[in-house]
């Protein structure tokens, strides 16, 4: 079990030459696909999950649009990779063993998120607490919300006031115990 999560580490560790080399959204869609993540590309249909397969083209020419984590090893150490995409719109969640409070709380302080984040989902990640889904208020363009199988929230009808109150257009949808 140790030699898993410190295998995990290692395919979290943030090439930052790599970023300048090929572009945010190149170097974060190595990093997901190494995690067992999937990716989608802004006008593309199919998700991308092989890392052998990745397209090659123009320097920016594919734009990350969309983040599957179902299963995936992503963790903290990796969310820089997330700084430099722009046009991100939703972001699943789901079984993520490493996803914890200071994950979301990253996500939420993530500038281009921020403005281009619309839709993310949070499914049986085990380590969330109240504590994260509150950081997630400063996603101001968030427009849903799905949470669901988090053991960790403990204060739901507190912790939805207050992100209903930071923002009063989002869509959250439970699915909470």
């Amino acid at each position: 079990r140790r030699f898993w999560g410190w295998l995990n580490a290692v395919f979290n560790k943030v090439d930052y030459e790599r970023i300048q080399a090929v572009g945010p959204d190149r170097a974060a869609s190595e990093w997901l696909l190494r995690c067992g993540a999937l990716v989608r590309y802004q006008g593309y249909q199919k998700w991308q999950q092989d890392y052998n397969g990745l397209p090659t083209g123009p320097l920016g020419k594919y734009k990350i649009e969309a983040i599957n984590a179902t299963d995936s090893c992503i963790m903290y150490r990796g969310f820089d990779y997330l700084d430099g995409l722009e046009h991100v719109t939703e972001i699943k969640l789901q079984k993520c063993i490493y996803i914890q409070d200071e994950c979301l709380q990253r996500l939420s302080e993530t500038k281009n998120l921020q403005k281009s984040l619309l839709q993310l989902r949070i499914i049986s990640c085990g380590n969330v607490t109240d504590k994260g889904i509150i950081a997630l208020h400063k996603l101001m363009n968030l427009e849903y919300l799905y949470l669901s199988d988090l053991p960790g929230i403990r204060e739901k009808e507190t912790t939805v006031h207050v992100l209903q109150q930071a923002l009063p257009n989002l869509e959250l949808e439970l699915d909470l115990e």
